[in-house]
């Protein structure tokens, strides 16, 4: 065969493979998109529409009493030349001290899930810290519960406390004004966790007394005496 029969043998055969590639280019199948690890393809996954954002938490009322009246109040009464220096609430700790815990763990979890309840946070086991052999105690073991409160929990336990728990004692005549310790800070002894509406009494089996201590940056007794009382605080007249 001659040099040029097989030069128009190749020109043939090339313009043909173009056309198959092209052919085959054109049955060729979609590539798939990758499945999600949910099962989904990943386009669909991602094209998902988001969730809602939630709505804000509106601010309890006592928070608010606070910024549009006991602040300007206090400012006024006291001559605070700075909102800074305007004595605030800071924290709130309530305490159930149980001596009996060493030996019956139930009365334990009872108190924990009272004070769950009432503060709506998990509650904090507390332990001794020293051994004391008069009263058969050694160190690390557990003698109550306790939560600490600040934000918005704060003030919701604080407007339940001055407006449903309070009123509810036995033979109430107003919470005593002395009980403060010179740094601002006051504390609430209460006998019976049932003048709280949130504890259910068939899950008790008995009374648990407990100390409600409120902080606030207050430098002298009169001015966190005034600034509870503010608050709604009923002192003993």
């Amino acid at each position: 065969m001659s040099a040029k029969s097989e030069k128009t043998d190749k020109t043939e055969k090339a313009p043909a493979k173009a056309k198959a590639e092209e052919a085959g280019k054109a049955t060729k199948a979609p590539k798939v998109p990758k499945a999600a690890k949910g099962g989904e393809p990943a386009e669909a996954s991602k094209a998902a529409p988001k969730a809602a954002p939630k709505a804000p938490v509106p601010p309890p009322r006592l928070l608010l009493r606070y910024k549009e009246e006991i602040l300007p109040k206090l400012r006024k009464e006291f001559g605070y030349t700075s909102v800074m220096a305007v004595p605030r609430l800071t924290k709130i700790t309530v305490n159930i001290g149980i001596g009996e815990a060493k030996s019956d763990i139930k009365l334990l979890d009872e108190a924990s899930a009272t004070l769950t309840v009432l503060a709506g946070q998990k509650a904090a086991v507390r332990r001794a810290r020293k051994s004391v052999s008069n009263f058969k105690l050694r160190q690390g073991q557990p003698i109550g519960a306790m939560v600490t409160l600040r934000g918005f929990r704060m003030y919701e336990f604080l407007d339940r406390l001055i407006s449903l728990a309070i009123p509810r004692m036995r033979d109430f005549r107003g919470v005593p004004d002395r009980a403060f310790d010179g740094h601002g800070n006051y504390t609430l002894g209460i006998k019976d966790q049932l003048i709280f509406p949130e504890v259910e009494y068939n899950k008790i089996t008995r009374a648990m007394g407990m100390n409600v201590t409120i902080g606030t940056t207050a430098k002298t007794d009169p001015e966190a005496k005034a600034l509870l009382g503010l608050f709604g605080m009923p002192f003993r007249k």
